[in-house]
């Protein structure tokens, strides 16, 4: 990046410090940070809304509906996580190159399942082989997404339907009384009042899935954990200008940072959110909140 790194045999320490920290493949490191960022704001709310989904699903009177909820939160929340990475990835992926395969390419005559090879058309393959490498990597990621979305979701659906469980079931009773259909009884006092039981558990689920980012190594997404065992490797100068022993442990000391930064402003702002949702609840919180004022 900078003019004076042309050389790097010539350069003193502080100056190669300066030229290797910015080398491409470390630019590739800082935006693998966006990247575990980026992956935890669309999952946490994916997440949320498939635990929602489910825990609906779970209390619902039709039996169907039910049993389906229960069987989702039972079968993701059974499986090691590893497990269900790797397995899912691969099962959607060819799933989806299956559908399209038989809708792009009806007069196929060839088995699909060709030994341990799955094989597919060429215009039915996700992404494309001549797409560009980002629609590569989009879509890598857009499977990660997903099979975090579906694992979490069936932890916060547990959570979530353990407290609709908490909430009085007096209350429920007494807005039916006053007239209250059961959707208005679920959206007016069961959900509102739900959260505030959701939350210590909600919160607890936010820090796993926080610690669970580096799993995007195994799914192939280019993450943190990749640039940092791929950067801090020994190097020598057949490979790199910029030969280096076994760093690796202060990359991952710098993860380490990361990570523990990152939960602390989580807990500061989740502290909050729980402070604001106990005001004027009947909870431990609320009544100290009370106390306080008092």
């Amino acid at each position: 990046m900078f003019e004076f790194c042309t050389d790097p045999g010539q350069l003193s320490d502080a100056a190669w410090l300066a030229c290797y920290l910015t080398t491409g493949k470390h630019m590739a490191l800082y935006w693998s940070f966006g990247t575990v960022l980026l992956l935890l704001a669309i999952t946490a709310p994916t997440a949320l809304a498939f635990g929602f989904g489910g825990a609906a699903a779970a209390r619902s009177r039709i039996l169907p509906v039910r049993w389906f909820g229960q069987a989702y939160i039972a079968i993701v929340r059974g499986v090691p996580d590893i497990a269900f990475f790797l397995f899912f990835v691969i099962a959607l992926d060819q799933a989806l190159e299956y559908v399209r395969h038989k809708v792009k390419c009806p007069d196929w005559d060839a088995p699909i399942r060709q030994g341990n090879d799955f094989v597919v058309c060429e215009i039915a393959k996700l992404p494309l082989g001549n797409a560009p490498q980002y629609m590569h990597e989009i879509y890598g990621f857009f499977l990660a997404v997903l099979t975090f979305a579906i694992v979490f979701g069936a932890f916060a659906a547990n959570v979530i339907y353990g407290a609709m469980r908490a909430v009085p079931q007096g209350q429920l009773e007494t807005g039916e009384a006053y007239g209250m259909s059961p959707r208005q009884c679920f959206w007016r006092i069961l959900v509102p009042q739900m959260w505030v039981y959701a939350l210590p558990g909600l919160s607890n689920l936010w820090m796993v899935l926080i610690k669970a980012t580096p799993l995007l190594f195994l799914l192939g997404v280019e993450d943190i954990v990749y640039w940092a065992r791929e950067l801090g490797g020994a190097k020598t100068p057949r490979f790199t200008d910029y030969p280096h022993g076994d760093w690796r442990m202060w990359y991952f000391l710098v993860l380490l940072v990361f990570y523990l930064l990152f939960t602390r402003v989580s807990e500061l702002v989740l502290e909050r959110v729980m402070t604001r949702l106990t005001h004027g609840q009947a909870t431990l919180g609320g009544n100290a909140q009370r106390k306080a004022t008092v």
